[in-house]
Formats: C-alpha cells, structure tokens, sequence
C-alpha cells in the first residue's frame, strides 16, 4: 500500500486505521527521533522519549485539529515527552556527538569544552526558555514557527530567548577567564 504523507492519512489514522498510523509512525519516526536528541543530547535519552512521543501519538492524534503543520504539533508532542521524561528523571546527560556536531571538525578542545559548558547551562534553563532556544537555535525555526509549536505569541518566543541569552551571558561573565 502506498501511501502518501497527507491529510487524507493523518484522517485515516485520527479514525482508527492501523496501517495509516503505522505509515505516519513510519514517515515521522526520524523527525522526532531527532528532535528528541537535539532537545536532550543523549542518544539513549532521545530513544526513550521518542518511544514515549509514539506512545503519546498514537494516544493523542485525534486531538490534531489540522490548523497548523502536523510537524508543528508532533515538535510540540516530543517537547512534552522530553520536559516530562527529564521531570521524572532529573537528569540530562549530554553527548559529546551534539558538541561536536555544533562544532566544526577544525574545533580546538577549549572551543568544544565551551560548547559543552553552554550547552549544560541552556538545558539549566526554565522548560520555556530552554524549548525557545532549542527550536529557534538547534532546530533552525523562525520564532513564529516556534510560537506556533509552543502555543504562544512569537514576540513571546523572542522574549524568552532573549531572556534566555542574558542569563546564558551572566552566567559566563561570572566564571574565571583564563589565559
């Protein structure tokens, strides 16, 4: 059966049909698997709050109302799983492969040290800060596609990742210069 990603199916699946949601799982499982790593930084993380983002979808998809992109609400349904699997953990365990992957190759060891330190303070940050940044920064969005996903205003989103960048800023005033 070949099925195109499209309304059509998205309906198919919102009314119960198997292979339709298997067919969107199939589709979108890269899409939220990557999600999932650029939000948390541990691939061993991101595949568990992928897993719980499916779960999520296959409980949830009849709440899509078809007013905005289904990426734009599967983004913000992997948001959740993420903010909820970390509550319930506390932890974030980051990967040197996402440092890396903001970096280029030519990277010293002091640039990715302070990569990795930046990116430990921004998952420091408050869930709403912290997802702006992430969708804006990480995910390349514009910040009214990241209002669409975090269901709000996009001079919100642009305030809070203003806010987020001073407290990121006073935080490394603080530390030690060395050199």
């Amino acid at each position: 059966m070949d099925i195109t990603i499209n309304k059509d199916l998205i309906v198919k699946a919102q009314s119960g049909d198997a292979h339709a949601f298997e067919a969107l799982v199939n589709h979108y499982y890269e899409t939220m698997f990557k999600m999932a790593y650029k939000y948390c930084g541990n691939q061993s993380n991101a595949e568990d709050i992928t897993q719980e983002a499916c779960m999520r979808l296959a409980k949830g998809i009849h709440s899509y109302r078809h007013d905005s992109a289904f990426t734009s609400w599967l983004y913000r349904l992997v948001i959740n799983a993420g903010n909820d699997y970390f509550r319930k953990n506390r932890r974030y365990d980051l990967n040197d492969d996402v440092v890396l992957e903001m970096k280029d190759e030519k990277s010293g060891v002091d640039e990715q040290l302070h990569a990795k330190q930046v990116i430990a303070a921004v998952y420091k940050l408050p869930e709403s800060e912290r997802d702006a940044v992430i969708l804006v920064l990480s995910q390349g969005l514009s910040h009214k596609e990241a209002g669409e996903i975090l269901g709000c205003k996009e001079s919100t989103v642009s305030w809070r990742i203003h806010e987020a960048r001073k407290k990121l800023a006073a935080l490394f005033e603080k530390e030690p210069k060395y050199g």
